[in-house]
């Protein structure tokens, strides 16, 4: 097993209550600084911004395809990969897989007190080639997807406790690891709220290394206020909830599920390529995160978010654009300012989503500075800087389109 360097791993800093994410094999790693408890950071304090996207079972699909995923991860902006240890029995995705997480007789003959060392030592290999492309991988412990066909998803207090502890101690030393309790928690009716707080708080005990943790839901949020529950993983398109939740728990807001990019006849799996990326910037400007996840149809259901392998949708582009504009945004991260669908760092930064296809958009600045505009197409991938600074109350005139956004940056 391979024991990397610990001072990247995930932590969160106990003297700030500031949430830290793993730091890149390369650079100078000091200690944690960042603003607040809203945002996330390497542990040297290097911003990090989290860009997810979601391939569940990609790991249980065979070496062809899990590489031919890699390869693509290679390229792609994502930062972030959610995934599942145990196999998917689920629409778009009712293949066997090529491991069984125990020993025992498939689908449902299985001893829980002998673990299958080559599947957990395919999800280890898995988990560092992630890590070599920078990509955290936050995983997923349990999810409702097996629908009676292994019984994973009810092996019973006992057996679920024994996993939990098999797999942190696995996995715990890869600096990019982050635990997602479960998928869609509130659809596994094995399981109550007790005990997911007593799962949740065997995570954070098993783990010397403090990863982040989280655990998303279906219908309605898990209570975030839980001290094992370092940041919020939602699943909503309610594009205001998660400001809400900002709110009342004081840690970050990850829309981790905010629907798909595809075409697939779920209403979960239709989103445009301009519905997915317009997500992604009305939850950077209200100081949130956003994931990714793609769902085209396809003869041999090799479908993004289930198995990997390529990306045929138009959003990932944009999003790597969206990606380079906040790797010079401020480090502190970006706060809800001004108005809705505006974030950044008071008196300097500016970061506004604009609705609509208006040709002006009016904003208050803070009076003595002034400011250097720029008009962003977020479709297009254009920048166009205005010609004279600004300051006090402004009108920007805009290109009467939509997917169209400013950014104001105070003149030193």
């Amino acid at each position: 097993m391979v024991i990397p360097d610990q001072q990247n791993r995930p932590e969160l800093d106990g003297k700030n209550g500031n949430f830290t994410a793993s730091a890149p094999s390369s650079g100078n790693h000091g200690p944690v600084h960042v603003a607040n408890t809203y945002h996330f950071a390497y542990a040297d304090g290097t911003p990090y911004w989290e860009i997810g996207t979601t391939c569940y079972a990609w790991i249980h699909q065979g070496d062809d395809l899990a590489e031919q995923t890699l390869l693509t991860l290679k390229t792609a902006p994502f930062n972030k990969l959610r995934m599942c240890v145990f196999p998917k029995y689920y629409p778009h995705n009712h293949n066997e897989p090529i491991y069984y997480p125990f020993e025992g007789t498939p689908p449902m003959g299985w001893d829980y007190r002998r673990f299958n060392p080559v599947y957990f030592q395919n999800l280890e290999k898995r988990v560092g080639q992630l890590q070599n492309l920078g990509i955290e991988a936050d995983i997923i412990l349990f999810h409702p997807y097996d629908k009676n066909h292994w019984g994973f998803d009810q092996m019973g207090a006992e057996n679920d406790d024994r996993y939990v502890r098999y797999v942190t101690a696995r996995l715990s030393a890869y600096r990019n690891v982050w635990w997602s309790l479960a998928n869609e928690f509130d659809a596994v009716n094995d399981k109550k709220v007790e005990d997911w707080n007593r799962l949740g708080n065997l995570v954070a005990s098993s783990d010397p290394y403090g990863h982040l943790r989280s655990i998303h839901n279906m219908r309605a949020p898990f209570d975030a206020s839980q001290s094992w529950i370092t940041h919020v993983s939602l699943q909503s398109h309610n594009m205001t909830q998660g400001v809400e939740l900002r709110k009342k728990y004081g840690k970050p807001v990850i829309y981790d599920e905010c629907q798909y990019e595809g075409n697939i006849p779920e209403n979960w799996g239709r989103l445009t390529a301009e519905q997915m990326v317009q997500r992604f910037w009305e939850t950077t400007t209200e100081g949130l995160y956003c994931g990714h996840g793609e769902t085209f149809k396809d003869p041999k259901e090799i479908i993004w978010w289930a198995k990997g392998g390529v990306l045929h949708g138009q959003s990932p582009e944009r999003i790597a654009f969206l990606k380079k504009i906040l790797q010079n945004a401020p480090a502190e991260g970006l706060e809800p300012l001004l108005d809705a669908h505006t974030a950044g760092k008071a008196g300097e930064y500016y970061l506004t989503y604009v609705e609509g296809q208006p040709t002006s958009y009016k904003l208050d600045l803070p009076q003595g500075a002034r400011f250097k505009a720029d008009v962003i197409d977020t479709w297009n991938m254009t920048m166009t800087s205005l010609d004279k600074e600004l300051q006090g109350s402004v009108e920007i005139p805009l290109p009467g389109k939509p997917w169209q956004a400013i950014r104001l940056v105070k003149v030193p």
